[in-house]
C-alpha cells in the first residue's frame, strides 16, 4: 500500500479526470501524479513527448531510462521500462548488464556505452565531465544530447516520486503507453 494516499479521482478537476480515464492503461504512477493536479497534465505531456518518436533513438532512450532506474533505485520505472526496452530492440543481455551496473559490457555499442556513462555522471554528479560529453558528441547531435538530458531528468523525478510515495507497483504494462503515443 502506498505511503502517500492516492487522490479521490472523482474530486479532481475535469481535465485531470478525463486524462486519467483516457490513459491507455490505468497505472498507479498516474494516480499518484494526480495528487499534484495542476502539474498532472504538463507532466504527462512531457512524459509522453519523451516517449514519442524524437531524434534520439528509442532503444538508446530506453537503455538510459533503465540506467536511471538502476541508479535511483526506481523499481517502478524498471518494471515498466524493461518490456519497452526489449520492444525497441534492447537485448535481455543489455538489460541484465545494466542491472549489474556493467556498462562496459561487450553487449553495448560504443554509443550506448558513451550514453550510459554520460547518464551515470549526470545522475550522480549533476553534470557529466567534459571528456564524457565530448565522447558522446562523437555520436549524438546537440538535439539528441538535450533530449537525452531531458529523459534522464524526467525519469529521475519519476523514480523519486514513486519511491518516496511508495507508489504501489503495477505489473508491466508492456508497450501500451508507448503504442498509444504512436496513434
Amino acid at each position: 500500500m502506498s505511503l502517500v494516499a492516492y487522490p479521490d479521482i472523482a474530486s479532481l478537476p475535469e481535465e485531470v479526470r478525463t486524462a486519467i480515464a483516457h490513459a491507455p492503461v490505468q497505472l498507479n504512477i498516474f494516480k499518484m501524479m494526480a495528487n499534484a493536479e495542476t502539474c498532472f497534465i504538463p507532466l504527462t505531456r512531457l512524459g509522453g513527448t519523451i516517449l514519442s518518436p524524437q531524434k534520439l533513438d528509442a532503444k538508446l532512450r530506453e537503455l538510459v531510462i533503465l540506467m536511471v532506474a538502476k541508479i535511483e533505485g526506481g523499481e517502478y520505472e524498471w518494471i515498466q521500462h524493461v518490456p519497452i526496452a526489449i520492444s525497441v530492440g534492447a537485448m535481455q543481455e543489455q538489460v541484465d548488464a545494466i542491472a549489474r551496473n556493467a556498462i562496459d559490457a561487450p553487449c553495448f555499442s560504443d554509443v550506448e556505452r558513451a550514453a550510459l556513462r554520460f547518464t551515470e555522471e549526470v545522475v550522480n554528479r549533476v553534470k557529466a565531465d567534459e571528456a564524457t560529453v565530448r565522447e558522446l558528441m562523437k555520436f549524438l547531435s546537440p538535439r539528441e544530447i538535450v533530449e537525452l538530458i531531458l529523459a534522464i531528468g524526467f525519469y529521475m523525478t519519476m523514480a523519486r516520486l514513486t519511491e518516496t510515495t511508495r507508489t504501489d507497483l503495477d505489473p508491466p504494462a508492456g508497450t501500451k503507453v508507448v503504442d498509444a503515443l504512436r496513434c
